[in-house]
């Protein structure tokens, strides 16, 4: 059974950093990709970064360019999202999830098959 677990969310003041992780310990799957994407209530999970497996190519929404880095350590099946200058507007669920099927698009919650249990971030103002 593929379980994605996350860690390193909490409260953090504007201006702040924090850095997620994701980890599939038991290494169940080879990803395409694996991607961070957040959710606050009433809206739809929204792509924020993604990292193809093989190629390391990084790809980030335009809101969180500049201030987010996706990286990733193929060998432990782990991907981080290390966040800096922190907003108010970055305060959500933070989901990873990983493409182990391919054929869709890394922006698109479709592409990816598992997904972590969330994690929550809060920046403060």
């Amino acid at each position: 059974q593929v379980q994605l677990v996350e860690s390193g969310g909490g409260l953090v003041q504007a201006g702040g950093s924090l850095t997620l992780s994701c980890s599939d310990s038991a290494r169940t799957i080879t990803p395409h990709a694996m991607g961070w994407f957040r959710q606050v209530p009433g809206k739809e999970r929204e792509f924020v970064a993604t990292i193809g497996w093989s190629s390391g190519l990084t790809y980030y929404a335009d809101s969180v360019k500049g201030r987010f880095t996706i990286s990733r350590d193929n060998a432990k099946n782990t991907v981080w999202l290390q966040m800096n200058d922190l907003g108010p507007g970055d305060t959500a669920v933070y989901y990873c999830g990983a493409d182990s099927s391919g054929g869709h698009s890394w922006f698109t919650v479709s592409a990816y098959n598992y997904w972590g249990q969330g994690i929550q971030v809060t920046v403060s103002s």
